[in-house]
């Protein structure tokens, strides 16, 4: 079976584009990008109730090794098949280790760091705006995907889209617009019982190594907060390998976020 065939049975397209959630007209880095965040969705140590994780992370391998090289791509863009011969298809290859050095291991100072320079940038603000469209207004999907948010920034980011519709700039969702006290009031109980899970989890790691017990910290408290995989470990990992992936090809000119 072919990689288009093994898509269509794995991720219900056989779009490359599709399974990666962007289109054809995406650049390198949100290629490399969307292939992070769609890998981590389904790398065997994250979905261990996925029984075709191990085949569903080893055909991403395979997609992003077509949509990352220039030819490859170009052929697969023109005519919509992809080259089964080749090296990167033909070949057996350890995709794990592959990811590894494509995606290399952030530290917790570098989410802290991250975190300080994120908020209130207008970085953020392009992404809280893109997740209000994608959501239709709905902020608990809105919060549960945003990077780097807790209960404490909701008035924050609702008053960012409330001045966007002001000016003009965003559709005036009902689901934003008409939410009701009621919606409100269980999301704001659902991240206080967050909170006090994520403390007592940190009391409890609390002889281990410091920076591991805060990443599986904050890896569970997303866990138990976002039924969908744009996680904030993901989404940060994902933003820190896009400039990993820049500086290591510094020395050869303009390439390609």
């Amino acid at each position: 079976m072919g990689l288009l065939e093994r898509c269509r049975e794995l991720f219900n397209t056989p779009n490359l584009y599709e399974v990666l959630g962007t289109n054809k007209e995406a650049a390198e880095a949100d290629i490399r990008r969307s292939y992070y965040k769609v890998s981590l969705r389904v790398h065997p140590d994250r979905a261990p109730e996925d029984p075709r994780a191990t085949e569903k992370f080893q055909v991403l391998g395979k997609l992003y090794s077509v949509l990352s090289d220039k030819e490859q791509r170009a052929v697969y863009d023109e005519q919509g098949v992809v080259d089964e011969e080749s090296d990167a298809l033909s070949q057996e290859r350890c995709w794990e280790d592959h990811w590894r050095l494509l995606f290399p291991k952030i530290t917790v100072q570098d989410i802290l760091e991250f975190e300080k320079k994120y908020k209130g940038s207008d970085e953020e603000r392009q992404d809280l705006m893109q997740l209000y469209v994608q959501h239709q207004g709905d902020m608990d999907a809105i919060t549960a995907s945003a990077l780097c948010c807790s209960q404490e920034d909701e008035p924050r980011l609702c008053s960012i889209i409330q001045a966007a519709i002001q000016s003009g700039d965003a559709t005036a969702f009902p689901a934003f617009t008409q939410e009701s006290v009621k919606k409100k009031r269980a999301r704001r109980k659902r991240a206080d019982r967050e909170r006090q899970e994520a403390e007592e989890m940190q009391k409890e790691m609390s002889l281990g190594d410091e920076d591991d017990s805060l990443v599986m910290m904050l890896r569970q408290k997303q866990q138990s907060r976002e039924q969908n995989f744009n996680s904030f470990l993901s989404d940060l990992e994902a933003k820190y390998s896009k400039k990993s992936g820049k500086s290591q090809r510094g020395g050869k000119g303009k390439g390609k976020k």
